[in-house]
């Protein structure tokens, strides 16, 4: 029996629902692609971290990044972050994310792309 259960239309042909892990990339997903500011209702929501990617990448602001990372995930209740990397890139920032579900105690890695060209964050 699956613990999360959600609706999804991203990328999806007939089988709208996520169950699980699943479900939690693609939330997770979403928080990243939306800038803070952009839901309606909602001001809170989303990330700042588009505004620091178009930065030069200097320690402090890499820190910058962190926090915001951090702040993002700490939104989500079902995961927590075991570790965190960050990496400038040519064209964005790879972030290495393993986070483990409060539910249980599988952890997971999570690879994120903040593509500065095409402006998305992707699971790679």
């Amino acid at each position: 029996m699956p613990t999360y259960i959600g609706f999804n239309t991203i990328d999806q042909q007939k089988k709208f629902t996520l169950t699980d892990y699943a479900l939690i990339k693609r939330d997770l997903a979403n928080a990243f692609n939306i800038r803070q500011g952009e839901l309606v209702g909602r001001p809170s929501y989303g990330t700042l971290i588009w505004n620091l990617v178009f930065e030069n990448q200097v320690e402090d602001l890499q820190r910058s990044m962190e926090e915001e990372i951090r702040r993002i995930v700490a939104q989500d209740p079902r995961i927590q972050i075991v570790q965190l990397n960050v990496y400038p890139q040519q064209n964005g920032i790879l972030v290495e994310l393993e986070v483990e579900t409060v539910a249980t105690t599988n952890a997971q890695i999570l690879t994120l792309f903040f593509d500065v060209q095409q402006q998305s964050a992707q699971l790679v």
